[in-house]
């Protein structure tokens, strides 16, 4: 898809970080925008700021992780437009804590937004996109959708399954005209990290060293440099293209990182469970 001028795209999660980068960069090109969002107000600036490039956007308030609202929001693309040249699976958030401590809602909720809904966008718009003569799903993936990390488990599940899902769409539809990318950045400065949801016992969220994010600005031209040349797999920043590349070459390193001070944790903790159960004797 090299001339992206007069093309549309749907953007989710379009009010702010990535979403509103790629907007952003997508209008420069010429780009009709459908941006969706369920901040009403970012959502209305960012519709504002895209207007500027004098392209044809508009926008509509949906909470992705309710199946009804992303069919409604849908039929009224495929209402507007007959659907969409570029689909961008972009809304996602996290959570950042230990497994066992996460709520039931937490994890239902993140694989509702992360995952379920762009299955869902790209299932109910596939008809449409086939039936041009080339058409492309951008999926912002992770570097966590390449390796799993302590606890991000919950995060990790819903992006490792992305990157398979974007494969697997490849293959199956890649002669017909339909390009799918995997976008995979590492840390990018939003607001991901700091509107995740925390255990009740967090003091503060846990957010990335600055000196390993890189701006939203830079994985959106990433983002329409894939749409262009039809990329596979796209890795943003320097930290996320040395893990993965690790993992590919010493694929036992990173298990063995994670695994080192195994035998002193697991003494310390059956020496914590045996002195409870001292003390649930003596009472």
């Amino acid at each position: 898809m090299r001339e992206l001028r007069g093309k549309t795209a749907l953007v989710t999660g379009a009010a702010s970080g990535i979403g509103r980068a790629i907007a952003l960069t997508l209008a420069g090109e010429g780009t009709r925008l459908f941006l969706v969002d369920i901040d009403d107000g970012g959502l209305a600036t960012v519709a504002g700021e895209t207007r500027q490039s004098g392209v044809e956007v508009l926008s509509r308030r949906c909470d992705v992780g309710r199946g009804e609202e992303v069919s409604a929001t849908v039929a009224e693309i495929l209402a507007k437009w007959n659907g969409v040249d570029i689909l961008v699976n972009n809304a996602g958030i996290t959570y950042y804590g230990k497994t066992e401590e996460m709520s039931v809602e937490n994890w239902d909720k993140m694989l509702r937004v992360n995952l379920y809904s762009h299955l869902q966008f790209t299932r109910e718009l596939l008809p449409s996109l086939l039936a041009r003569r080339e058409a492309h799903v951008l999926n912002v993936c992770s570097m966590f959708g390449l390796f799993g990390a302590p606890k991000l488990v919950a995060y990790c599940t819903t992006k490792f399954a992305l990157v398979g899902f974007s494969e697997a769409l490849r293959a199956e539809h890649g002669r017909n005209g339909l390009g799918v990318t995997a976008l995979c950045p590492g840390f990018v400065s939003t607001n991901l990290f700091t509107s995740a949801p925390q255990h009740e016992t967090a003091k503060e969220p846990k957010v990335p060293p600055k000196f390993f994010q890189v701006s939203p600005e830079r994985v959106a031209r990433a983002a329409v440099r894939a749409i262009r040349h039809n990329r596979r797999l796209v890795v943003i920043e320097p930290l996320a293209r040395l893990t993965c590349t690790a993992k590919r070459l010493v694929p036992g390193f990173m298990d063995f990182f994670f695994h080192l001070g195994r035998r002193k944790r697991v003494a310390r903790k059956m020496a914590k469970l045996e002195a409870e159960r001292q003390l649930s004797r003596a009472a």
